[in-house]
């Protein structure tokens, strides 16, 4: 896990230093936090559908995620406002670099047909969103434990002001990305 910061500080900030020519050490952007997320719309019928959830992300994570509740209700949905549609969790720091290289090195070579992951989905303000369509990608997950497969949505927020410096960070990092 600090592997990955180490080798941020010796080798990525001094190349992004070098090839952007920024002026100040603090213009080096940098991973801010990675955000997980399951949506769960079926917590409306089955309630434990919320707890399996959690159980899988901390598992895959190590720290407890956050229930996200509606802040609407949508009569269409059947949703009433309160009610828990999803899970997060937010990861920093040593926690956050441990799993990025879980996921680089260990989990994404595990999808079948992978060809690396979509260099375009960049926000605009340099942050990176992926999803994942299955959580049995992760080594932690055990088939026979799981009652459905589930997807996530991961946000790599960065402190980087462009899609260019922000896709040079992530390629540094390790970030698998489509020829």
């Amino acid at each position: 896990m600090a592997r990955l910061k180490d080798y941020y500080k010796q080798e990525v900030a001094p190349a992004l230093m070098k090839k952007f020519n920024y002026s100040s050490t603090m213009q080096i952007p940098k991973l801010d936090k990675i955000v997980i997320n399951v949506g769960a719309g079926e917590a409306k019928e089955n309630a434990k559908a919320i707890d399996s959830i959690m159980t899988d992300l901390a598992t895959i994570t190590g720290q407890h995620p956050q229930v996200c509740k509606a802040k609407k209700s949508v009569a269409n949905f059947k949703l009433r406002a309160g009610m828990p549609i999803g899970v997060k969790v937010t990861l920093r720091g040593d926690r956050m670099y441990e799993f990025m290289d879980r996921l680089f090195n260990i989990a994404l070579p595990r999808v079948r047909d992978f060809r690396g992951i979509n260099p375009n989905s960049f926000d605009g303000r340099g942050n990176y969103n992926m999803g994942i369509r299955e959580q049995l990608i992760f080594p932690e997950i055990e088939y026979d434990k799981i009652d459905k497969v589930r997807g996530m949505d991961i946000c790599f927020v960065t402190t980087a002001t462009t899609d260019e410096e922000s896709r040079e960070l992530l390629t540094m990092m390790g970030a698998p990305f489509a020829k």
